[in-house]
């Protein structure tokens, strides 16, 4: 029998209560908060999770009617390197899984995941012209 995804183990109202947990833990934040000083869609909570469903095995919402990994990459590029935001980026992160309840083994996992995710994102610093069109998405297995 195949493992379950991540997306299946969380499943998607603890995925919805995980991004809005995230969001809110990030726009509060004195660090994290300044990359939304500028403002964001209004829809970024659900934008949110379902990018995250579908990294994590979950149905192409995302990519069927919100956007592609270019664009997602080309939103996180060009602002040059930022380690302490990142790292309080993944403490917002984690709290947020165990503010919604997540057991350990799935704050474990999801940490890595957001390690893993933010070097990707992370990968063109100088600037957003340098991501190219037709990113694949980003599946985390």
């Amino acid at each position: 029998m195949a493992s379950k995804t991540l997306y299946e183990r969380i499943g998607p109202e603890a995925i919805a209560a995980l991004a809005r947990a995230w969001h809110d833990r990030a726009t509060a934040d004195e660090i994290v908060g300044h990359a939304f000083s500028h403002g964001f869609n209004p829809d970024h909570v659900q934008r949110i999770a379902a990018y995250w469903a579908q990294a994590w095995g979950g149905p192409t919402d995302y990519t069927d009617g919100m956007g592609d990994e270019s664009r997602v990459v080309r939103m996180h590029s060009g602002d040059g390197e930022h380690d302490e935001m990142d790292e309080r980026a993944e403490e917002c992160f984690v709290a947020a899984a165990h503010d919604v309840g997540l057991a350990q083994d799935i704050c474990d996992e999801l940490r890595a995941y957001w390690r893993w995710e933010t070097v990707h994102l992370n990968a063109y610093p100088d600037s957003d012209e340098n991501v190219p069109d037709g990113m694949p998405f980003a599946i985390w297995s």
